[in-house]
């Protein structure tokens, strides 16, 4: 009996520990998220959304699931916006595709526009 109470004990705490683990990489995704968009705005280059989206997310997805989930979540409530505002349609897929290739962990230097400063 011991050993059955024993082992629900640790698998609730083991259980437990993975939503905290979980809410932790969230959090830090999207911190990773709002990073790359003042790094964005700080830059002021000319052609380097999309290098920024993909850094974002890709840093984001670094972290884990929650990081993954995290990013998403901000990614579609920013398309909603611009979808509401009508602003910045045009750039929608070509962003829609920085985001997901960051997130699925590939190099977000293949966005990286010429001449951006190596501070970013």
């Amino acid at each position: 009996m011991k050993l059955l109470t024993g082992l629900v004990f640790f698998s609730l705490v083991l259980g437990v520990s993975g939503w905290f683990s979980f809410f932790g990489e969230a959090a830090g995704g999207a911190w990773d998220i709002l990073r790359a968009y003042f790094d964005m705005k700080e830059a002021n280059y000319q052609d380097s959304g999309k290098y920024f989206h993909a850094r974002g997310n890709y840093d984001a997805a670094q972290r884990g699931p929650g990081g993954v989930w995290a990013s998403k979540l901000i990614s579609s409530v920013r398309e909603g916006i611009q979808k509401l505002t009508c602003d910045g349609a045009e750039g929608s897929v070509a962003q829609k595709l920085a985001n997901d290739w960051g997130r699925r962990g590939k190099d977000p230097n293949r966005f990286r526009p010429e001449g951006l400063p190596d501070k970013y």
